[in-house]
C-alpha cells in the first residue's frame, strides 16, 4: 500500500493478502527467511518472494489460498487495532462529501488504529497535510505503526499524543474530521482552527449525538449542513445463483458534514428567531425534482 512503485511480482517486505476457498482474508507480511502461518499450516516467505501476484498457494496441510497485495479496502478491516475501525463504506462517502483534495491541510480528530489516516494521506497527496491528534498512547503508536507499514514514509503528515480539547493549534485549515463521541464539546476549537467556508466532517453512530452535535454546529455559527448514513450489500453470483448476501453492512454511524460560515453571515443568523415547533420541524413537502425515483411519465 506504499507510494513506491509495484512489480508484478512479490518482493520482500509486502503486505499480502492470502483468501482461501470461503474467500476468508489472512493478512500477513513477507519477511525473507520468515513463515507465513496459514490456518492449519504454513508457507515458507522464501517461496513466496518473487511470485507473482494472483497465484494460487497451498500450505503444508494442502490448503489453497489465492495471494494478493491488498486493496485499500482489503487492506482496511484487516488492520491490526485496538480501536474501532472506521470501514471503507464509510471512508469513501468521508473523501468524497468532506471533499478531500490534493494539498488540502486536514485535522483529524482520534486517529484510531489509522485507517482514515491513511486514506486522508492519499487524498491530500504530497502536497497536502494532514495533522492528527490522539489522546491515548497506545493508539498513537498504533496508528504510528499501521501509517509506517502499510502507506509507507509520510512527510506530510504530523501526528499529536494531545487531546484537542485542550487546544488545536493549527489555524485557517481547510477540513477536519472527527471520530469521537462528544465531538460538540470542540467546536469552540474547531471553529478556531478551520478557516470560512472550510468544511467539518463528523463520526458518531446513535441519532442522539447527531442531534446534539447538529444543534452544536448550527449554534457556533457553521451551516450547509447534512446527515448520512451508508448501507452496503453485496451480491452472491455464481452459476445460476444470483442473490443477495445473507448478510450486510448495514448501519455503522452517522455522517455529517457541515461548512464553517463567514463571521458576519453566522452573526446574522444568530441574531433571526427560531419558532419552528416540533411538529413543524419536518411538514416541508419534498423536491420531487431531486428525487431519482420519479416517474417523468406520470
Amino acid at each position: 500500500m506504499t507510494d513506491s512503485p509495484r512489480t508484478a511480482r512479490l518482493v520482500a517486505g509486502d503486505s499480502v493478502l492470502f483468501i482461501d476457498h470461503k474467500e476468508r482474508e489472512y493478512l500477513r507480511t513477507l519477511r525473507a527467511g520468515g513463515r507465513v502461518n496459514l490456518r492449519s499450516g504454513s508457507l515458507q516467505a522464501d517461496q513466496l518472494i518473487g511470485q507473482e501476484e494472483g497465484t494460487v498457494v497451498y500450505n503444508t496441510a494442502r490448503e489453497p489460498f489465492l495471494m494478493l497485495r491488498p486493496t485499500f479496502a482489503q487492506l482496511i478491516p484487516n488492520l491490526p487495532r485496538k480501536a474501532q475501525v472506521i470501514y471503507p463504506k464509510d471512508i469513501g462517502p468521508i473523501l468524497l462529501w468532506g471533499d478531500m483534495y490534493p494539498g488540502a491541510t486536514v485535522v483529524e480528530i482520534g486517529a484510531g488504529p489509522g485507517a482514515l489516516t491513511m486514506a486522508l494521506l492519499r487524498a491530500v497527496g504530497p502536497h497536502g497535510h494532514v495533522t492528527s491528534y490522539e489522546a491515548r498512547a497506545d493508539f498513537v503508536e498504533m496508528a504510528r505503526h499501521n501509517v509506517e507499514q502499510f502507506h509507507g514514509p509520510a512527510a506530510n503528515w504530523t501526528l499529536k499524543l494531545a487531546d484537542a480539547a485542550a487546544g488545536i493549534s493549527e489555524r485557517n485549515v481547510d477540513r477536519m474530521v472527527l471520530d469521537l463521541a462528544e465531538p460538540w464539546q470542540l467546536l469552540p476549537q474547531i471553529k478556531a482552527a478551520l478557516r470560512p467556508g472550510g468544511l467539518v466532517m463528523g463520526y458518531v453512530p446513535t441519532a442522539l449525538q447527531i442531534k446534539e452535535w447538529v444543534d452544536g454546529l448550527r449554534a457556533h455559527g457553521f451551516g450547509a449542513v447534512q446527515v448520512m448514513e451508508t448501507l452496503q450489500r453485496f451480491w452472491h453470483v455464481k452459476a445460476r445463483s444470483v442473490r443477495p448476501e445473507h448478510r450486510m453492512v448495514a448501519h455503522t454511524g452517522f455522517i455529517t458534514v457541515a461548512r464553517r460560515l463567514a463571521a458576519a453571515t453566522a452573526a446574522a443568523l444568530a441574531e433571526q428567531p427560531t419558532n419552528v415547533s416540533a411538529d413543524d420541524a419536518d411538514t416541508e413537502a419534498p423536491d420531487d425534482a431531486d428525487d431519482p425515483t420519479v416517474d417523468i411519465d406520470s
